[in-house]
């Protein structure tokens, strides 16, 4: 029992001394008045990344490094559907921590939060991964929209931890801490391929640029014979369709249930979502929607989301 105590705070203690220069407090003032949470340095020119709704409203603010030394930052780029916002401080006050693929999580797998909750800097929590796959929901202009893919874990979060590293045991970040849902109950935002293209686009452009289609759905079953024809049992059942958008225009109704976008699958909302990340927005989105016993494909003409 020892032992294994050992090997546990060995990495644990790794992880911390990785990460910990890595991670700065966030200090805001707005209209809402102040606030405050964590970011984490991904280049060594300044540049960081932390929760959108930690600098949601505010063009700047200040940033201060583990050692005490301050900087202001300015926004380069927020996207509330991802709840992730780019920030770059004026002067490099930290190293870079190495971002890892949230991806290769499994359930069980140790991790460590690394924040500042309550002005606390520089807390260390460590936990396990409690589950993956989990949507966190947001509101926008267009109606509910789910941050699809997060991480669920019992290291403790408390506020001023959004922005903050949650680290693998290879001191690799997988993923950015966003919201305390409950009691043991914390949740980040993965750090995997799409993520990483979200913050190339917010680095290079200031914003995200997704397509609209403009339907809800859940999943359901398919009918047997589909399911072996298809080699899967689900599709996504159109619950919702928003009128004037472009499903709408193109003819997708309720009830129908989609298969599949062109040669990718379809079985739940995120699967759609995840398609819409830099798509072209104007282009032709074939989508094969299984209606009346029947396989029916409809072509939408995809607008842009704006929230």
């Amino acid at each position: 029992m020892d032992e294994a105590l050992d090997a546990y705070s060995r990495i644990v203690t790794t992880v911390a001394a990785a990460l910990q220069p890595c991670v700065l407090s966030v200090l805001v003032r707005s209209g809402r008045g102040s606030g405050a949470g964590s970011a984490v340095v991904i280049a060594g020119d300044g540049l960081l990344v932390t929760s959108a709704h930690v600098v949601e409203g505010v063009s700047g603010g200040g940033v201060v490094a583990p050692d005490g030394e301050e900087a202001p930052f300015d926004v380069v780029g927020s996207d509330r559907l991802s709840d992730l916002a780019v920030l770059r401080a004026r002067v490099g006050l930290a190293p870079a921590a190495e971002l890892g693929d949230a991806d290769g999580l499994r359930v069980g797998q140790l991790v460590v939060a690394v924040g500042n909750p309550l002005g606390l800097a520089g807390s260390v929590t460590a936990g396990v991964v409690s589950a993956l796959g989990r949507s966190l929901p947001v509101r926008t202009a267009r109606g509910a929209h789910a941050i699809d893919d997060v991480i669920q874990t019992d290291a403790a979060l408390n506020p001023g931890n959004s922005g903050g590293a949650l680290g693998d045991a290879a001191s690799r970040v997988v993923g950015i801490n966003t919201a305390v849902a409950g009691i043991g109950l914390g949740l980040a935002v993965p750090i995997n391929p799409t993520t990483r293209r979200i913050l190339a686009d917010l680095t290079a452009d200031g914003r995200v640029r997704r397509a609209w289609l403009g339907v809800g759905g859940v999943p359901v079953a398919v009918p047997p014979a589909l399911a072996d024809r298809l080699g899967r049992r689900t599709g996504l059942l159109v619950s919702e369709v928003v009128p004037h958008s472009p499903a709408a225009a193109a003819g997708l109704y309720l009830g129908d249930v989609v298969i599949a976008s062109g040669d990718t699958p379809v079985s739940t909302a995120q699967d759609l979502q995840r398609l819409m990340l830099g798509t072209t927005v104007g282009r032709r989105f074939p989508v094969t929607v299984f209606r009346r016993g029947a396989l029916v494909d409809v072509v939408v003409e995809l607008a842009e989301l704006r929230v």
